[in-house]
Protein backbone atom coordinates (compact mmCIF):
# COMPACT_ATOMS: atom_id res chain seq x y z
CA UNK A 1 0.00 0.00 0.00
CA UNK A 2 2.80 2.46 0.89
CA UNK A 3 4.48 1.66 -2.41
CA UNK A 4 1.25 2.35 -4.33
CA UNK A 5 0.78 5.70 -2.56
CA UNK A 6 4.40 6.69 -3.29
CA UNK A 7 4.05 5.78 -6.98
CA UNK A 8 0.80 7.76 -7.21
CA UNK A 9 2.37 10.75 -5.42
CA UNK A 10 5.35 10.77 -7.78
CA UNK A 11 3.09 10.42 -10.82
CA UNK A 12 0.98 13.35 -9.60
CA UNK A 13 4.11 15.42 -8.87
CA UNK A 14 5.70 14.96 -12.30
CA UNK A 15 2.44 15.31 -14.19
CA UNK A 16 1.67 18.57 -12.36
CA UNK A 17 5.10 19.85 -13.38
CA UNK A 18 4.23 19.18 -17.04
CA UNK A 19 0.71 20.59 -16.73
CA UNK A 20 1.66 23.78 -14.88
CA UNK A 21 4.75 24.37 -17.03
CA UNK A 22 2.47 24.29 -20.07
CA UNK A 23 0.04 26.64 -18.31
CA UNK A 24 2.76 29.13 -17.44
CA UNK A 25 4.16 28.99 -20.96
CA UNK A 26 0.64 29.39 -22.41
CA UNK A 27 -0.14 32.42 -20.26
CA UNK A 28 3.04 34.26 -21.22
CA UNK A 29 2.62 33.41 -24.90
CA UNK A 30 -1.01 34.62 -24.77
CA UNK A 31 -0.02 37.93 -23.18
CA UNK A 32 2.49 38.39 -25.99
CA UNK A 33 -0.30 38.05 -28.57
CA UNK A 34 0.41 34.55 -29.90
CA UNK A 35 -3.19 33.36 -29.60
CA UNK A 36 -3.12 30.25 -31.81
CA UNK A 37 -0.01 28.89 -30.13
CA UNK A 38 -1.57 29.58 -26.72
CA UNK A 39 -4.71 27.68 -27.75
CA UNK A 40 -2.69 24.64 -28.86
CA UNK A 41 -0.68 24.63 -25.65
CA UNK A 42 -3.91 25.01 -23.65
CA UNK A 43 -5.36 21.88 -25.22
CA UNK A 44 -2.48 19.72 -24.02
CA UNK A 45 -2.34 21.48 -20.66
CA UNK A 46 -5.98 20.64 -19.89
CA UNK A 47 -5.65 17.10 -21.24
CA UNK A 48 -2.72 16.39 -18.91
CA UNK A 49 -4.47 18.13 -16.00
CA UNK A 50 -7.70 16.19 -16.52
CA UNK A 51 -5.95 12.82 -16.57
CA UNK A 52 -3.99 13.42 -13.37
CA UNK A 53 -6.78 15.12 -11.43
CA UNK A 54 -9.15 12.29 -12.29
CA UNK A 55 -6.65 9.74 -10.99
CA UNK A 56 -5.81 11.76 -7.88
CA UNK A 57 -9.47 12.23 -6.92
CA UNK A 58 -10.55 8.66 -7.72
CA UNK A 59 -7.94 6.95 -5.58
CA UNK A 60 -8.68 5.13 -2.35
CA UNK A 61 -5.58 6.74 -0.87
CA UNK A 62 -7.03 10.16 -0.16
CA UNK A 63 -4.58 11.83 2.11
CA UNK A 64 -2.26 14.63 2.94
CA UNK A 65 0.62 13.15 0.91
CA UNK A 66 -1.33 13.36 -2.33
CA UNK A 67 -2.19 17.02 -1.64
CA UNK A 68 1.44 17.82 -0.78
CA UNK A 69 2.83 16.22 -3.96
CA UNK A 70 0.07 17.85 -6.04
CA UNK A 71 0.95 21.28 -4.59
CA UNK A 72 4.70 20.77 -4.83
CA UNK A 73 4.30 19.76 -8.49
CA UNK A 74 2.36 22.98 -9.08
CA UNK A 75 5.11 25.11 -7.51
CA UNK A 76 7.89 23.36 -9.46
CA UNK A 77 5.87 23.56 -12.68
CA UNK A 78 5.51 27.33 -12.29
CA UNK A 79 9.27 27.77 -11.92
CA UNK A 80 10.10 25.40 -14.78
CA UNK A 81 7.47 26.98 -17.04
CA UNK A 82 8.91 30.45 -16.50
CA UNK A 83 12.42 29.17 -17.21
CA UNK A 84 11.31 27.39 -20.40
CA UNK A 85 9.53 30.50 -21.61
CA UNK A 86 12.61 32.67 -21.16
CA UNK A 87 14.75 30.01 -22.86
CA UNK A 88 12.56 29.47 -25.93
CA UNK A 89 11.05 32.91 -26.48
CA UNK A 90 12.96 36.19 -26.52
CA UNK A 91 10.74 39.23 -26.17
CA UNK A 92 11.64 42.75 -27.29
CA UNK A 93 12.47 45.34 -24.64
CA UNK A 94 12.98 49.08 -24.77
CA UNK A 95 15.64 50.86 -22.73
CA UNK A 96 15.64 54.54 -21.88
CA UNK A 97 19.08 55.49 -20.60
CA UNK A 98 19.59 58.90 -19.03
CA UNK A 99 23.27 59.80 -18.90
CA UNK A 100 25.66 62.72 -18.73
CA UNK A 101 28.29 60.69 -20.61
CA UNK A 102 28.40 61.89 -24.20
CA UNK A 103 30.28 58.79 -25.38
CA UNK A 104 27.74 56.16 -24.32
CA UNK A 105 25.61 56.43 -27.49
CA UNK A 106 28.73 56.14 -29.66
CA UNK A 107 29.93 53.06 -27.74
CA UNK A 108 26.53 51.35 -27.94
CA UNK A 109 26.34 52.04 -31.68
CA UNK A 110 29.85 50.69 -32.13
CA UNK A 111 28.65 47.44 -30.50
CA UNK A 112 25.89 47.24 -33.12
CA UNK A 113 22.90 48.68 -31.28
CA UNK A 114 20.56 51.18 -32.87
CA UNK A 115 20.45 54.13 -30.49
CA UNK A 116 18.39 57.31 -30.68
CA UNK A 117 19.59 60.25 -28.62
CA UNK A 118 17.56 63.18 -27.27
CA UNK A 119 18.77 66.14 -25.19
CA UNK A 120 16.66 66.50 -22.08
CA UNK A 121 16.67 68.88 -19.16
CA UNK A 122 16.55 67.34 -15.71
CA UNK A 123 16.84 68.53 -12.14
CA UNK A 124 20.61 68.81 -12.47
CA UNK A 125 20.79 70.32 -15.95
CA UNK A 126 21.03 68.98 -19.48
CA UNK A 127 21.54 65.26 -20.09
CA UNK A 128 21.20 62.76 -22.90
CA UNK A 129 18.35 60.28 -23.07
CA UNK A 130 19.25 57.29 -25.19
CA UNK A 131 16.49 55.07 -26.52
CA UNK A 132 17.29 51.59 -27.65
CA UNK A 133 15.31 48.50 -28.62
CA UNK A 134 16.69 45.01 -28.20
CA UNK A 135 15.63 41.58 -26.99
CA UNK A 136 15.46 40.42 -23.41
CA UNK A 137 18.35 37.98 -23.84
CA UNK A 138 20.76 40.90 -24.46
CA UNK A 139 19.72 42.84 -21.35
CA UNK A 140 22.58 41.72 -19.08
CA UNK A 141 25.18 42.38 -21.80
CA UNK A 142 23.84 45.90 -22.37
CA UNK A 143 23.69 46.67 -18.65
CA UNK A 144 27.31 45.57 -18.18
CA UNK A 145 28.31 47.88 -21.01
CA UNK A 146 26.29 50.81 -19.63
CA UNK A 147 27.70 50.35 -16.11
CA UNK A 148 31.26 50.14 -17.48
CA UNK A 149 30.84 53.50 -19.25
CA UNK A 150 28.54 55.32 -16.79
CA UNK A 151 27.86 53.66 -13.45
CA UNK A 152 25.43 56.47 -12.57
CA UNK A 153 23.25 56.12 -15.67
CA UNK A 154 19.52 55.98 -14.95
CA UNK A 155 17.97 53.11 -16.93
CA UNK A 156 14.29 52.36 -17.45
CA UNK A 157 13.39 49.05 -19.10
CA UNK A 158 9.97 48.26 -20.59
CA UNK A 159 8.64 45.27 -22.45
CA UNK A 160 7.71 46.16 -26.01
CA UNK A 161 4.64 44.54 -27.51
CA UNK A 162 5.10 45.61 -31.13
CA UNK A 163 7.95 47.07 -33.16
CA UNK A 164 7.53 48.51 -36.65
CA UNK A 165 10.58 49.38 -38.74
CA UNK A 166 13.78 50.54 -37.10
CA UNK A 167 16.88 48.60 -36.13
CA UNK A 168 16.92 45.65 -33.72
CA UNK A 169 19.63 43.13 -32.82
CA UNK A 170 17.86 39.82 -32.13
CA UNK A 171 20.75 37.50 -31.23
Amino acid sequence: MVRNVLILCLKIFFTRIIDVSLGTFRTIVLVKGKNVLAGCIGFFEVLVWFVIVREALNTDYMGLWIAIFYSFGFACGTIIGAYLTSYFISFPISLQIITTNNNLAFILRKKGYGVSSVKIEGKEGWKNMLILETVEKRYKEIMRLIKAVDKDAFVVVNETKYIHNGFLIRK
